[in-house]
């Protein structure tokens, strides 16, 4: 079994059965990583191991209570191997992710994605779910085919890089605080950088979870990142949401400027529940 020069990185809040099933996960990889690097928000660190590979865990304080880009970035900085892997607490690696995604940044100096697969409801909770996730998974409603991709449509549920393209990158941006927007503007800032985009097969599984659609309870992160956003690149970024916020009456959004006309309200926020 080969060791690889490669970190996996994730970040996790309030989130300990899908971490575990993303542990299980790696444990099954056809080459084990370096390390797992583990950082949690605002809550006390896991105290998971593996036979594998070493698992380093980390607590990570902030006064917002999803500090999403400042804990990536953090986890970057712990990696002690050249290349890492940032993955979703919420996806569980397929056998050949790890290996796939090191000979695509040994093959080039890209930022690399890789296709997500989402796990039917209850898929977790079957008896041998490792080894039938395929079957029990479905692709990416938006991004089912992944063949060319634009910048725009870069997301952290997975994806990988040299240490030395992070860093060119700049890491993500921490004006962007809680949730919306800050994997657009890394990906956007890798095609400012010159950093291609490409696409390896590297496998995730998404495990299944409760949303919001549209996500009103991020409500006052989407627009306050939305306007960074605009501030930082003059186009506006999560433009399906704005429009949802505008038909619903919450917002005012026209041109250059969004206005708060009101906050949705409990009845609303649990409606926009999808279980």
């Amino acid at each position: 079994m080969n060791i690889t020069p490669v970190s996996v990185l994730t970040i996790v809040k309030s989130r300990q059965e899908a971490l575990h099933n993303l542990v299980l996960g790696l444990e099954r990889a056809e080459a084990f990583p370096a390390e797992l690097v583990i950082v949690h928000m605002n809550e006390p660190a896991s105290e998971l191991a593996s036979e594998n590979f070493p698992v380093r865990t980390f607590r990570f304080d902030a006064d917002e209570r999803l500090p999403l880009a400042a804990a990536r970035n953090f986890a970057a900085e712990q990696a002690a191997s050249p290349f890492i892997i940032f993955l979703d607490v919420d996806c569980i690696p397929a056998p050949q992710l790890v290996g796939n995604y090191l000979n695509a940044c040994r093959n080039a100096d890209h930022l690399w994605i890789g296709p997500v697969r989402y796990l039917r409801q209850g898929a977790t909770s079957e008896p041998g779910f490792l080894s039938k996730m395929w079957e029990a998974s479905s692709p990416d409603p938006v991004r089912a085919d992944l063949r060319e991709v634009t910048h725009a449509l870069f997301w952290s549920l997975s994806f990988a890089c040299s240490k030395e393209i992070y860093d060119r990158i700049g890491g993500f941006d921490t004006r962007f605080t809680g949730y919306g927007a800050e994997d657009t503007d890394f990906g956007f800032t890798a095609r400012q950088q010159g950093i291609a985009l490409s696409v390896a097969d590297a496998i995730a599984y998404h495990q299944y979870h409760a949303s919001y659609d549209p996500p009103l309870n991020h409500f006052e992160d989407i627009l306050t990142n939305a306007k960074t956003f605009f501030m930082k690149w003059e186009t506006w970024p999560m433009e399906g949401w704005l429009k949802k916020f505008a038909d619903m009456g919450l917002i005012a959004w026209e041109d250059n400027e969004i206005k708060i006309l009101r906050k949705p309200g409990d009845v609303e926020i649990a409606a926009a529940l999808k279980l």
